[in-house]
C-alpha cells in the first residue's frame, strides 16, 4: 500500500509541470514558452527512451515506442522544433500514437525542475508546497451541500492526499450522513491517489471489507490490493442510493472510483463515458525543463479482471455532462417519492419532481 502512495505523490507535488485537471478558477495561467536547441532535444529523447525501457508497464510497447521515436529521428521530424511547448506536445502525440496510453505524457515546465537524490522522494520545499496546495484546494472537495428533497451532493475535483485529507473526508460524509440519497459529481475530476479512492469508497459499504481494486507494478512484478476500511473517523453512509456523475474529463482515479462502484453495483453512473486512463505511475525529470509521466502499473478489477484503459467507464445512464446532475437528482427524487408513506411529504416531493423535470426538459431543449 505504501508503494502506491509514493508513486502517486509526484502527480501532485511537482505542480510545475504536472497539473491535475482542475476547475477554471484553479487553473494557473499558461506558462511562457522557451526556445530549445538540438542539444536539449537530444537530452530529452535520450532520457525518455531510457525511462520507457526501464519502467513502462508494458515492456514490449516500450520497445515499439522506442523504435518509432528512432524512426522519427532518422526522418528529422524533430530538427525544426524550437518551441519547448511544441516539442513536449509532439513527443506526447508520438508516444500515444503507439501506446494509446492517455497517462503517458511529456510535460514542459518554464520553472526549472529540481533534481532529487532519490527518484521518488520529494524535497522538503516540495512537501511544504504540496501540503499548502492540498489545503488551498480543500483536498479536492469543492462543494458539499444538501439539495432540496434531502439529497446529498458532493462536488469532488480530485482524490487528494488521504493522510492530510482524512478529516476533510469525514466532515463531508458527516454532513451528508442524514440525506436520503447521495450524488458524487466527478465531472471535473482528473484523478489522484488510489488510497483516497479506497477511503471514500469505504464510507459507502458496511463493516465487512470489500475488495475494490488491484494495482500491478512492473518493477518487482507485484500487486497491491485495495479494500474498504471497517473503521473510519466519520459516519458511514449505509446502503442508501448513490449516484456518480461523469464526463469525458473524468479520468484516472476518478474512473477507478466510478468503475469500482459500478461493478460492485453500489452506485448508478450518470453522464458521459470517461477518459480511459487506468495506468498509474509517477513523474520523472528528463531535463531542466522537461518531465514525463511514466505509467509503471495497471489496474486490475477483482470482478472484471481488467480495467477501463482506452475504453473509459460506460455510464448506466448516458446523457451529456450538462444534463447529468438534473438527471441523477430527478432519479433520486423519484425513488424517494416511491418509498415515503407520509402524504404531505409525498405531495411535496411530487411538486419538486415536476419542477425538476421541467428544468431538465428546458436544458434538453437548449442542447
Amino acid at each position: 500500500m505504501k508503494k502506491a502512495i509514493i508513486l502517486f505523490l509526484p502527480i501532485l507535488i511537482v505542480t510545475l509541470f504536472v497539473q491535475p485537471l482542475r476547475s477554471a478558477a484553479q487553473q494557473p495561467p499558461q506558462q511562457p514558452d522557451v526556445t530549445i536547441d538540438s542539444k536539449v532535444r537530444s537530452e530529452v529523447i535520450e532520457n525518455l527512451l531510457r525511462e520507457l525501457n526501464d519502467s513502462y508497464v508494458f515492456p514490449e510497447t516500450a520497445k515499439k515506442m522506442g523504435s518509432d521515436l528512432q524512426s522519427r529521428i532518422q526522418k528529422n521530424e524533430y530538427d525544426q522544433i524550437t518551441s519547448a511547448r511544441a516539442f513536449a506536445e509532439k513527443l506526447t502525440a508520438d508516444l500515444q500514437s503507439v501506446s494509446h496510453d492517455k497517462h503517458l505524457r511529456v510535460r514542459y515546465s518554464y520553472q526549472p525542475i529540481p533534481i532529487r537524490k532519490e527518484k521518488n522522494e520529494p524535497t522538503e520545499d516540495e512537501k511544504s508546497n504540496f501540503n499548502q496546495f492540498m489545503k488551498r484546494i480543500n483536498y479536492g472537495f469543492e462543494k458539499v451541500e444538501r439539495l432540496q428533497g434531502n439529497i446529498g451532493y458532493i462536488d469532488l475535483r480530485g482524490f487528494q492526499d488521504p493522510e492530510g485529507g482524512v478529516e476533510t473526508v469525514a466532515a463531508a460524509m458527516n454532513f451528508v450522513a442524514n440525506t436520503d440519497a447521495l450524488i458524487f459529481d466527478l465531472r471535473q475530476n482528473g484523478g489522484g491517489d488510489p488510497v483516497m479512492v479506497a477511503l471514500i469508497c469505504s464510507y459507502l459499504f458496511g463493516d465487512k471489507p470489500v475488495h475494490l481494486n488491484d494495482l500491478y507494478w512492473r518493477k518487482g512484478n507485484n500487486t497491491d490490493e485495495f479494500w474498504t476500511k471497517a473503521t473510519l473517523s466519520g459516519k458511514k453512509y449505509g446502503d442508501k442510493d448513490v449516484y456518480v456523475l461523469t464526463s469525458s474529463r473524468t479520468f484516472s482515479g476518478a474512473e477507478e472510483f466510478s468503475y469500482n462502484l459500478k461493478n460492485l453495483k453500489r452506485a448508478t453512473i450518470v453522464g458521459e463515458t470517461t477518459g480511459g486512463g487506468a495506468h498509474p505511475g509517477g513523474t520523472v525529470r528528463l531535463s531542466e525543463h522537461f518531465g514525463v509521466f511514466v505509467p509503471i502499473g495497471r489496474a486490475i478489477n477483482p470482478i472484471t479482471k481488467t480495467n477501463w484503459e482506452g475504453t473509459g467507464v460506460e455510464p448506466d445512464v448516458k446523457v451529456p455532462k450538462e444534463l447529468a446532475l438534473k438527471t441523477a437528482y430527478l432519479m433520486a427524487l423519484n425513488k424517494q417519492a416511491e418509498r415515503v408513506k407520509d402524504d404531505d411529504l409525498k405531495a411535496s416531493l411530487k411538486e419538486l419532481i415536476g419542477q425538476t423535470q421541467k428544468e431538465l426538459d428546458d436544458l434538453k431543449a437548449k442542447k
